[in-house]
């Protein structure tokens, strides 16, 4: 409640949601989910700026998440399958998105005319796609987990699997990254690489939801 009478806005980022949800309790101010353990929103609005600004269009694009079904990959479902997309997720079974989330974006999908798959196969997610997203395997706050990279490990995203996608297709990632952990260097600083564009195009986001709500 004091924040909220120093400043007309607050951006945060909470461990968990249960955090953030209760920090909007007390708040008076329009807060934004800068990022949680559940969802990263103003990540995957401005991934979908940037696959609207190449393609000219999102509803019928194929995008393909490749990796641990975290926060960034519940956000991508749930926007992507709201704008009519077709929304793959390729993750190990012990990592795959949250279940709940899966069934919601499948609904979202059938009012918008998009679609939802999870697979453990990546080759399956990628075939014929029209961008191809990852995400760090080790996520920022989480402790060492040998195991869980020991899983992931098949899942980064080499030219190969980009091969399997469609020509034109782009390759995707949030940053930062670890290069040749979750994705070949190569295709990170390769030709269908469009990791700067999402990453300025975040700017614009964040000008249009500050306009958006506090005018």
């Amino acid at each position: 409640q004091i924040l909220s009478r120093y400043v007309e806005g607050i951006a945060a980022r909470f461990g968990t949601h249960d955090d953030l949800i209760e920090f909007m309790g007390g708040a008076s101010v329009p807060v934004f989910n800068a990022l949680t353990d559940r969802f990263h929103p103003i990540e995957a609005l401005s991934d979908l700026l940037t696959l609207h600004d190449r393609f000219g269009g999102l509803r019928g694009l194929k995008l393909a998440y490749v990796g641990d079904g975290n926060n960034v990959c519940h956000s991508l479902m749930l926007s992507g399958t709201s704008a009519g997309m077709h929304i793959r997720v390729a993750s190990p079974a012990a990592f795959q998105p949250d279940q709940t989330l899966v069934e919601r974006a499948r609904e979202l999908a059938a009012q918008a005319g998009g679609s939802i798959a999870v697979t453990s196969d990546p080759a399956e997610a990628v075939a014929g796609v029209d961008a191809v997203y990852t995400d760090v395997h080790e996520s920022m706050g989480q402790p060492d987990d040998p195991q869980k990279r020991l899983a992931l490990a098949p899942y980064k995203v080499t030219a190969a699997l980009m091969a399997e996608a469609r020509p034109s297709a782009v390759f995707m990632h949030c940053l930062p990254m670890q290069r040749d952990m979750e994705v070949e260097a190569a295709v990170a600083d390769g030709p269908q690489s469009i990791i700067f564009e999402q990453a300025a195009n975040r700017l614009h986001m964040h000008k249009a939801m500050l306009l958006l709500t506090l005018g």
